[in-house]
C-alpha cells in the first residue's frame, strides 16, 4: 500500500510567498472564504470578478476588485475559483491570454484540467490546492483557529518554486493545520467524482427510498427524517468512523445493529453493487461523465439537472417535512430556559 506524502507547517520554506502578487478569481462560496483566510493570514491580494453581486460584496468587504483579465495580468499567483462548468470559457477568453511567464495557476479541483476542458500553457506553474470540504466550513474552521485537510499537487513546475508557492498558500489558508496530503491532480479529480457518485448517490437513494417506503407503511414522515439524519445520530456514526475506525466503531451500536447491518451489506454486495461502482469509475475516469455534463450545461436543458434542482429547492415531501421539523425545533429551543 502506498503511503501518502504529507505536509505540515514545518515543511513551508521561509518567505514562501515573498514578492508574489496574489489574485483570487471568483468571489463565490469558495473564493470568498479563501480570500478572507489569505487576507487574515497577512497575504496581500485582489479579486477578479465580473460586475455582479459577488463583486459588490467583495468591495463591501474591503477588497480591490478588477475585471478578470486585468486581475490575472497584475498577479503572479492566480487562484481560479469559479464554477467548473464556466471555467473553460473564462479561461480561454480572460485568463490564458493574461498569464505572465512563470506565473502560478492554482486550481481547487482537478476537474477541468484532468478531463481536458482546460489546457494550461507550458509557461506557467500548475498547482492544486483542493480542500476536502465546502467554502463556508473551511472559513469557519479558520476563524476558530482550526484547519482543514486538502490534497496538494504541483502538476507543472516551470518556475522551480511550485512547491514553495503551493505550501505557502496552503499554510495561509489553513490547510496545513494539522496536515495536508499530496495527490496527483488527475487522481484527485477521479476520486472526488467517484465518491460523490457512489457513496453520495447511495446515501441519497437510500434516504429517498426509505422515506417513500416508510410513509407508505404509515410511519410519520417527521419520525423518518429524525431517525435518518436530523436527530444527529448518523453524524455520530460518521464521526465514529473518523475517530475510531470504520469497522471497530460497529461496537458502538450493539449486537442487533451489527448483525443486521452486516447481513444487509452482504446482500447488497451480492446483487451487483461493486460491479455498478466499477462501471461508474470507468465512466468518470474515461472523461465521458465530464463530457456529458459539459454538454448538458451548455444546452441548459438537462432534465436530470432540473429534477435535481427541484429536489434541492425543497419541492419534495422530504423537503417540506424537514422545513416543518426545523421550524418546530427552533421554536422549542427559544423556549428552553
Amino acid at each position: 500500500m502506498t503511503t501518502l506524502r504529507y505536509f505540515t507547517t514545518a515543511d513551508v520554506p521561509p518567505d514562501a510567498l515573498r514578492g508574489e502578487r496574489v489574485a483570487v478569481i471568483g468571489y463565490g462560496n469558495l473564493g470568498r472564504s479563501i480570500a478572507l483566510n489569505l487576507r487574515d493570514a497577512g497575504v496581500s491580494l485582489h479579486i477578479g470578478n465580473i460586475e455582479d453581486a459577488y463583486a459588490q460584496r467583495a468591495r463591501s468587504e474591503g477588497f480591490k476588485v478588477l475585471p478578470i483579465r486585468q486581475a490575472v495580468e497584475e498577479a503572479t499567483v492566480i487562484l481560479l475559483l469559479i464554477a467548473d462548468e464556466v471555467m473553460p470559457e473564462v479561461f480561454s477568453t480572460a485568463v490564458a491570454p493574461a498569464l505572465g511567464k512563470a506565473a502560478a495557476l492554482v486550481f481547487a479541483s482537478g476537474y477541468t484540467v484532468a478531463y481536458g476542458l482546460i489546457t494550461p500553457p507550458d509557461h506557467v506553474d500548475v498547482l492544486l490546492l483542493a480542500p476536502r470540504m465546502g467554502g463556508q466550513e473551511l472559513r469557519t474552521r479558520f476563524v476558530r483557529g482550526e484547519g482543514f485537510i486538502a490534497f496538494l499537487d504541483v502538476a507543472q513546475d516551470v518556475s522551480g518554486r511550485g512547491w514553495a508557492r503551493l505550501l505557502g498558500l496552503a499554510q495561509a489558508v489553513g490547510a496545513l493545520r494539522p496536515v495536508s496530503f499530496a495527490l496527483p491532480l488527475r487522481q484527485e479529480a477521479d476520486l472526488d467524482l467517484f465518491v460523490e457518485q457512489t457513496l453520495g448517490a447511495v446515501i441519497g437513494a437510500t434516504i429517498m427510498s426509505l422515506f417513500a417506503i416508510g410513509t407508505e407503511q404509515g410511519i410519520p414522515p417527521e419520525a423518518l427524517v429524525l431517525e435518518m439524519y436530523m436527530s444527529g445520530e448518523m453524524e455520530s456514526v460518521f464521526r465514529a468512523f473518523r475517530e475510531e475506525g470504520f469497522t471497530s466503531s460497529a461496537y458502538q451500536h450493539g449486537n442487533i445493529a451489527m448483525f443486521g447491518g452486516y447481513l444487509r451489506v452482504m446482500e447488497l454486495m451480492q446483487i451487483g453493487l461493486p460491479a455498478q461502482f466499477r462501471r461508474i469509475w470507468e465512466d468518470i475516469h474515461s472523461g465521458e461523465f465530464a463530457r456529458r455534463y459539459q454538454e448538458a450545461m451548455a444546452e441548459d436543458t438537462s432534465e436530470l439537472m432540473a429534477q435535481a434542482r427541484a429536489l434541492a429547492d425543497g419541492d419534495h415531501p422530504l423537503g417540506r417535512t424537514e422545513a416543518q421539523l426545523r421550524s418546530l425545533l427552533r421554536a422549542l429551543q427559544r423556549n428552553v430556559p
